[in-house]
């Protein structure tokens, strides 16, 4: 069984050293207004998540709608026209519409105004990419063009103790991992200085230097802090639920003491009808919302139906315990989160429960 708590233990002492190197004090908290000129906490936030993420710069704002947002918005700052080429198949349902791109199917031709990587597995079957995994294709695209290389890095926050720092520009949201469940929104955009600059000027059109954030800063940074034991939390979760799965015969990716490289459990289910039963379970199994019933729906962005199970605090938090699933052969359900083992653990009994009707 991978050490999760190594790996937070070293995270977490990587944050506390940027904290303190950048003297965060509790007036970096406090919360601004109208076009949120001079704010110091916003800057602050900045400069400590680029040295986590071991890049040149950062942008971390509440006014990112998720982690599609930050993706979009970094990839028109790479590619203003679009073009680019998708290294890892086809990308996320939500941001297929966002530009033209290409998979690339191999080196040759002329090359691409960018390169996309997408770290987490998304809605396919393969599996999630390591940091080294994004080292390896980052060296093969720079062999072959200079363009810039983005990197979606949602679900993968802090589950090494590295970043893929090695891209021109790495994004994601702060309501899966490094909001450690308790940034209410937002997201973030780490790389090269240019890059980053860029990518502020698609979010807010006088760039990096303006954006109120009334409610203050104080769960962007709290979050942030607890982010590695959370995350932890959710990979122990996941490693418990694929091991209960297993047991019962159904197949499971990854296995239960594979390597982690992502906090998302796939299960599949191969009918609807199991992996509704499990849907509902953990819904049923959540501190929030316990008593809706999920249903397949018409997701905006998504190319066919998904069942989400979500009682979270924070709406749509995959750091929370939650369950989606596109209703498609082979009805594989993908598991997330866990604010803490014992509720993640408590979560997912219920939905085996749910599964094996009872």
């Amino acid at each position: 069984m991978p050490d999760f708590d190594a790996a937070a233990f070293a995270n977490t002492r990587k944050i506390l050293a940027a904290f303190q190197k950048h003297r965060v004090s509790d007036s970096h908290f406090a919360p601004s207004t109208g076009y949120g000129y001079n704010d110091p906490g916003r800057d602050v936030l900045d400069a400590v998540f680029a040295d986590i993420m071991g890049t040149e710069d950062a942008i971390v704002r509440a006014a990112f709608a998720g982690g599609t947002h930050a993706i979009a918005c970094a990839l028109k700052a790479a590619c203003p026209d679009g073009g680019y080429w998708s290294l890892t198949g086809e990308p996320y349902d939500t941001l297929r519409g966002i530009m033209p791109y290409r998979v690339a199917d191999g080196w040759t031709g002329e090359p691409p105004p960018a390169f996309f990587i997408q770290r987490s597995r998304g809605y396919s079957d393969r599996k999630a990419l390591s940091v080294a995994d994004v080292n390896a294709l980052i060296a093969k695209a720079r062999a072959f063009s200079d363009a810039p290389i983005v990197v979606d890095n949602c679900y993968c926050e802090f589950v090494e103790t590295e970043e893929p720092s090695n891209a021109d520009l790495i994004a994601g949201s702060l309501i899966k991992n490094p909001g450690g469940g308790l940034a209410t929104m937002g997201g973030y955009i780490a790389g090269r200085r240019d890059l980053v600059d860029k990518a502020a000027w698609q979010l807010n059109a006088v760039g990096r230097d303006c954006g109120a954030n009334p409610s203050g800063s104080r769960l962007l940074f709290q979050g942030l802090m607890t982010a590695p034991h959370t995350v932890a939390q959710a990979l122990k979760t996941a490693a418990f639920a694929a091991e209960e799965l297993q047991r019962l015969g159904y197949a499971v990716d990854p296995l239960p003491d594979e390597e982690r490289y992502d906090i998302i459990q796939a299960v599949h289910f191969g009918a609807p009808e199991p992996l509704l039963r499990f849907a509902r379970g953990i819904q049923r199994g959540s501190p929030v919302d316990s008593f809706a019933v999920p249903e397949p729906w018409d997701m905006p962005g998504y190319e066919h139906q998904v069942v989400m199970a979500a009682g979270t605090f924070v709406q749509g938090a995959s750091i929370e315990l939650s369950c989606d699933a596109p209703m498609r052969p082979p009805y594989t359900a993908y598991l997330q989160g866990g604010l803490t083992f014992e509720l993640g653990k408590l979560g997912v009994t219920q939905a085996i429960q749910a599964l094996c009707g009872s």
